[in-house]
């Protein structure tokens, strides 16, 4: 539980990159249903991928599902808004099964 504050406290202290810069991966998030999003989108020529990973605190270890989809954006901040949205989308539809399969790190 200690490295899910950690990760939440950098996020604030600009962890995250620093503000008013593209970068080639930029990485922002949210708290949805005791699970951690990251969007992630990845540069692609003039465009960005949506794409992203969940993770969630279960005792000491963290599991991790990524998401990767086809859908490209003419802005990051597009890309980003997306990803988080998409990633909120994966843990309401798919609940505690998400990670229920106990493999630490898999695509969702």
């Amino acid at each position: 539980m200690a490295s899910f504050f950690s990760k939440l406290g950098s996020l604030f202290s600009g962890g995250a990159g620093e503000a008013g810069q593209e970068n080639e991966q930029a990485v922002k998030s949210l708290v949805h249903e005791d699970c951690i999003i990251f969007a992630e989108p990845t540069k692609e020529g003039s465009q960005y991928r949506l794409q992203g990973r969940i993770e969630k605190e279960v005792g000491d270890e963290t599991f991790t599902r990524t998401f990767i989809r086809a859908d490209l954006f003419a802005s990051q901040d597009e890309a980003i808004e997306w990803s988080l949205k998409k990633g909120k989308q994966i843990i309401d539809q798919n609940g505690k099964s998400l990670f229920s399969d106990g493999q630490k790190s898999r695509t969702a």
